[in-house]
């Protein structure tokens, strides 16, 4: 038998045929090739945009870096760490907020933090005109403070150790002298249920008073003029 070409409608369904597989065949291709590398790249644990976001963050780590320098609170220029920690201001707020102080008590708890003591007169000045610091507030919350328990003698060397002027120092010490007698009442009879019924008893009640600070004619007043008595 002789062969005899296809009838051209043949061609035309192959031809049709081809097409249409190799439409088919490139997506898949393109597929599995995704697919390979997708698994290449968990093999190595690391996600197609890893690097991109590792560049991103190390660009955001340069930034703050860079910030925090120009703050202050980074190294400097020559590589050596900046002081840390609250400025000296925010330090005196700190100590004023919880009571009062007067300006040479202040002055010698910020002389840790400082490296110049102009620095430190600075922000004393500064603080005193805005009002935070005040050396008479203290006198009188110290007074205040201290009345219930202690004698003017007392009170007043406190004051004076603490730098406040002689002429609010005599002031309060008037003032407190005024009741010196109904305090140093007070005192003695949280301490003792009766006065001293001998010499050696009189002795201890005083010296008890007298460390308080009370004067020595207001204990006399007190306790009796009984001291001599056996």
């Amino acid at each position: 038998m002789s062969w005899k070409p296809p009838p051209a409608s043949a061609e035309r369904l192959r031809a049709k045929l081809d097409d249409e597989f190799e439409t088919v065949a490139k997506p898949q291709g393109l597929r599995r090739t995704s697919d390979a590398r997708r698994e290449q790249e968990a093999k190595s644990g690391e996600a197609p945009d890893q690097w991109s976001r590792s560049s991103e963050a190390g660009n955001a780590r340069s930034g703050r870096r860079a910030a925090a320098a120009a703050a202050g609170d980074g190294p400097d220029a020559d590589g050596q760490s900046a002081r840390k920690g609250p400025s000296l201001k925010m330090r005196a707020v700190g100590y004023l907020s919880r009571r009062e102080h007067a300006r040479e008590e202040l002055a010698r708890k910020l002389a840790a933090h400082a490296e110049d003591p102009a620095e430190v007169e600075a922000v004393l000045d500064a603080l005193e005109k805005e009002g935070w610091l005040s050396t008479e507030r203290f006198a009188q919350s110290l007074v205040h403070r201290r009345a219930s328990r202690q004698g003017a003698a007392r009170i007043v060397q406190e004051l004076r150790q603490h730098g406040v002027d002689d002429n609010q120092v005599a002031e309060l010490r008037e003032q407190l002298r005024a009741t010196e007698y109904d305090r140093a009442l007070e005192v003695w009879k949280k301490r003792f249920s009766a006065k001293p019924e001998d010499r050696a008893a009189y002795a201890k009640q005083a010296r008890f008073l007298a460390s308080r600070g009370f004067a020595h004619d207001v204990i006399r007043r007190i306790l009796g003029e009984g001291g001599d008595e056996d």
